[in-house]
């Protein structure tokens, strides 16, 4: 069996229980999924139920009796649960020591360098929720011109300024001058561009984010698909995560709709090798800001997406979906949480009821896809695809 194409689909922030050490992150008793269904009384997940997503955790509306098709569960080994540590392990990257975290801000001595750099004054500098934190500051921003900093539980340095007193393309200046700085000791997973509008009372996020992750430390399994001539396509912030490395094409979609909507298309196109997609909604408008209504909703409108394009795979495609951390919106916190993620993999021919069990790293995506493609085994994690009579 040759596998020509895998569409490896993130839903981030898509967790389906806590990881034993969930206790040392604050995080015991999250269960992104399972809570939500508890909350809203049951989701209808037909197509993911199908593929064994009921087998994973307890999730109400989801049945635990389907046969299902290829499924597991995924633990992060990484220390963290964030975007980029997350990612950087399904593509073959450990991480032995987390990204530096500011829950009391950032160090004056970063701030008063970052003001001198930029020419702006800085108001914030302290963990606090991005919706937040423009309704607090946004009217002292328009009148002092100062840019927001600010923080949250992972390791983030995000900047917000109104898009009328800081053009999208200064922001993004601000952020690079950002990056070049918050390196060493200060080395944060990302920095982010948190563009807004609106007038006071009214403040509203606009789709510019754009953000700015350290270069993988090491050679991932994007690079070595690259390096052998595979297409690696990033669709969604899979560009912002990487710095671009290990890819040969991409689209920056900024939402579920525009980015399935595009891999739907992909799906039609001629090519071999890898779809690298986040799903970012259900992470950043739904987990952050504990909308569990809105983030069952979008569950159950990829589960549809899942239904409508499963009959277009060809021989030879995998589609695995997945997450990278959790983020329950049934908890008083609005932070990612230490979970277990989803391990669902579909596609024409493929064997049904096969159980993979619990996956001790998220880097058992790595190793596979390198025995999918025939590449030399990566260097961690376990390959799955010989479960799969591959």
């Amino acid at each position: 069996m040759k596998t020509k194409r895998v569409f490896l689909i993130v839903l981030d922030s898509v967790g389906v229980g806590a990881l034993p050490d969930a206790v040392a992150y604050g995080d015991q008793g999250s269960n992104t999924v399972g809570n939500i269904a508890k909350v809203l009384g049951g989701l209808n997940l037909p197509h993911m139920e199908a593929a064994g997503l009921g087998k994973l955790t307890a999730i109400q509306g989801v049945s635990a009796d389907a046969e299902g098709k290829i499924f597991g569960k995924m633990a992060e080994r990484s220390a963290g649960k964030d975007t980029t540590t997350g990612h950087w392990e399904m593509a073959g990257l450990i991480l032995e020591k987390p990204f530096p975290v500011y829950p009391h801000g950032f160090p004056p001595e970063i701030i008063t360098e970052f003001s001198r750099k930029t020419g702006h004054g800085v108001i914030g500098n302290k963990a606090a929720s991005g919706t937040e934190i423009i309704v607090e500051l946004g009217a002292e921003h328009l009148r002092s011109k100062d840019l927001i900093v600010y923080t949250s539980a992972d390791s983030v340095f995000q900047i917000a300024a109104h898009e009328e007193i800081v053009p999208l393309d200064q922001l993004y200046q601000y952020c690079e001058i950002a990056r070049k700085m918050l390196q060493g000791e200060h080395a944060v997973g990302r920095v982010i561009a948190r563009p807004f509008l609106g007038k006071p009372g009214s403040f509203y996020r606009t789709p510019g984010r754009k953000d700015f992750s350290l270069e993988p430390f090491s050679e991932t399994v994007l690079d070595r698909l690259k390096a052998a001539k595979f297409t690696v396509y990033g669709v969604g912030k899979i560009e912002d995560i990487f710095c671009w490395q290990g890819l040969t094409q991409s689209n920056h979609t900024h939402n579920n709709p525009e980015t399935l909507a595009f891999v739907s298309e992909l799906i039609e196109r001629d090519f071999e090798g890898l779809v690298f997609v986040n799903c970012v909604d259900f992470d950043m408008l739904y987990g952050h800001r504990n909308d569990p209504k809105g983030y069952g909703q979008a569950l159950q409108e990829f589960d549809a997406w899942l239904g409508q394009n499963l009959p277009k795979l060809r021989e030879g495609d995998w589609m695995i979906i997945t997450g990278d951390h959790g983020c329950d919106p049934t908890t008083p916190s609005t932070d990612h949480s230490r979970e277990f993620t989803p391990l669902l993999i579909v596609g024409p021919g493929l064997p049904v009821g096969v159980n993979l069990g619990i996956r001790n790293t998220f880097a058992d995506i790595a190793a596979t896809l390198c025995k999918c493609f025939n590449l030399e085994s990566w260097p961690v994690g376990e390959e799955f695809a010989s479960r799969i009579g591959f």
